[in-house]
């Protein structure tokens, strides 16, 4: 018997070792292929990373979860760096920004993005938030209004919703979750699995090409990454449960954009209901687009955000 334990115990040790092991090594990789494209700012003793590209009002990016400023720095920063100063930032834990303590809290990260934001020269931004960055971006003008000009919600998280939290989030919460399952889908998630996953985000659109190869998604595969996406996650209903009854108090110009066939954040439980909380808000429907149009609509966000300027008196045109 007590030989039985000790190849158990020996068989447990070599497992966890190679786990380790495997997962550094994926680490590493993902670092070495995905390095930071921007600059570093420090905002209450944390390093935040930023990309900030182009000439006019300048504008700030907030992305979802499992996310990093790659999914701006691909194809949506480009289309708009022409007359904005479009500043991408890495939410507190996720990419290359340090983790923050109680970094699931949105007003937190809110707060953090809005410093990182005036370390880097923007005042009273224009401010935009894709799905859960939706989320940090109507905590950001609830909480500080007199720090931003105007907010455009991309396919964002607004208000509380039924279903209850998917498996992969409760798992990957949970204490085992955190130290047992985030060092495994490190390292022996398979590369296929992590494509299909990827796409799956777009439904009933695919990626577009050269997507994957861009954003890197081995960067949000990384332990402490996954961890912290997860309680995230996990902590975001609450928090939107106490949020949303505020939003009648803004006055800011808000424009809201979704897609009809959203099926991760819908637009009948969001941005419908947004767009009758918020005094003067404008929602555009896409009909048919799933869950990223900052990638399968980018006309259409980029008019959103000429118009949230527009109304904002920081263009003429609003073309």
């Amino acid at each position: 018997m007590v030989v039985k334990l000790f190849i158990i115990a020996l068989l447990a040790a070599a497992a966890t070792a190679t786990t380790k092991w495997r997962a550094s090594v994926r680490e590493a990789e993902a670092e070495v292929d995905f390095p930071p494209e921007g600059q570093f700012v420090t905002v209450e003793g944390q390093r935040m990373h930023a990309v900030v590209r182009g000439k006019g009002p300048d504008l700030v990016l907030i992305h979802g979860s499992s996310g990093s400023v790659r999914d701006f720095t691909s194809a949506l920063m480009p289309a708009l760096i022409d007359r904005y100063r479009v500043i991408a930032v890495d939410r507190p834990g996720m990419g290359y920004t340090d983790d923050y303590p109680v970094s699931e809290d949105i007003v937190v990260q809110a707060r953090l993005i809005q410093e990182a934001a005036t370390e880097l020269g923007a005042e009273r931004p224009i401010v935009l938030g894709q799905s859960y960055g939706g989320a940090v971006a109507m905590a950001w003008a609830v909480h500080y209004p007199d720090t931003l000009s105007a907010l455009v919600a991309v396919a964002a998280a607004s208000h509380p919703w039924t279903t209850p939290l998917p498996r992969y989030y409760r798992i990957l919460s949970s204490t085992l979750g955190q130290w047992i399952a985030a060092p495994l889908l490190t390292a022996f998630v398979p590369k296929p699995t992590i494509r299909a996953e990827v796409d799956a985000v777009f439904t009933p659109q695919t990626a577009p090409q050269g997507y994957y190869e861009h954003f890197g998604p081995s960067l949000s595969l990384r332990r402490e990454t996954l961890r912290i996406n997860a309680r995230q996650r996990a902590a975001l209903k609450s928090q939107i449960v106490k949020m949303f009854p505020k939003y009648k108090t803004l006055t800011l110009p808000v424009e809201i954009i979704h897609g009809t066939a959203d099926t991760t954040v819908y637009a009948k439980i969001h941005a419908e209901r947004l767009a009758a909380d918020v005094p003067g808000a404008n929602l555009v429907l896409l009909e048919g687009v799933g869950h990223m149009p900052h990638h399968v609509a980018i006309p259409d966000v980029v008019a959103a955000v000429d118009r949230a300027a527009a109304r904002a008196g920081l263009r003429e045109d609003g073309k």
